[in-house]
């Protein structure tokens, strides 16, 4: 881990308010998307051998690592499998992205395409593990392959949507996806928060980039 550089990101206020709207947000979002998640829950146990609910670390801001909820959508001997699609990566940087990654289950794919997959973060978004609105958290594996100017992304609490979440995803390169997020952080504030989450369900609708 790259303690020294850790020490030396910006400690970025957050407002009383992003708390309040991210409970706000997802209190009201929960109640009506539980019987989704449910549902999701019930056919990706019956799918394929494994739980439901897959959990995984995560680092957030300052370096912090937490455990991240999400609907299963790879097969339960995933990371067993990963030295064997490496080769398939379709991204920069330390992050894997594969459009076609075989550890994929078929259900997976449609819960990764409608990111009904990520649901399940509402809760880590009550827990405050994690904001509405801010850089996707990364794998402490990959952090410790990261530029020291990348690691400014871990200022600011990671969220569920963000730039990079609406502006095509995998699309993008890993430097400009960190590019967005820093610039994502000089430009916070409730109405940059409000647009972005207004433009997160056409992107989750149309699927642009998801992977």
């Amino acid at each position: 881990m790259q303690t020294a550089p850790l020490r030396s990101l910006l400690v970025i206020p957050r407002s009383p308010w992003t708390r309040l709207f991210d409970i706000t947000v997802a209190s009201l979002v929960l109640l009506p998307v539980s019987p989704i998640i449910l549902l999701a829950a019930i056919a990706v146990r019956l799918s394929s051998p494994g739980p439901a609910f897959f959990r995984q670390e995560r680092m957030g801001r300052w370096g912090r690592t937490f455990t991240i909820y999400k609907l299963r959508s790879m097969y339960e001997d995933a990371d067993k499998r990963k030295q064997e699609v490496l080769e398939l990566n379709e991204q920069t940087g330390p992050v894997f992205k594969c459009a076609k990654d075989p550890r994929i289950t078929p259900l997976g794919r449609l819960l990764r395409r409608t990111s009904i997959d990520e649901l399940p973060q509402l809760w880590n978004v009550l827990k405050g593990d994690m904001s509405i609105v801010g850089p996707r958290p990364p794998l402490p594996s990959e952090v410790e392959e990261y530029q020291p100017w990348q690691l400014r992304r871990l200022e600011m609490q990671s969220g569920l949507t963000c730039i990079w979440q609406v502006s095509g995803r995998s699309q993008i390169k890993f430097d400009d996806w960190v590019r967005l997020d820093i610039r994502y952080g000089r430009m916070k504030s409730l109405w940059f928060d409000l647009r972005l989450l207004a433009r997160t369900l056409p992107a989750v609708l149309t699927g642009r980039g998801a992977t």
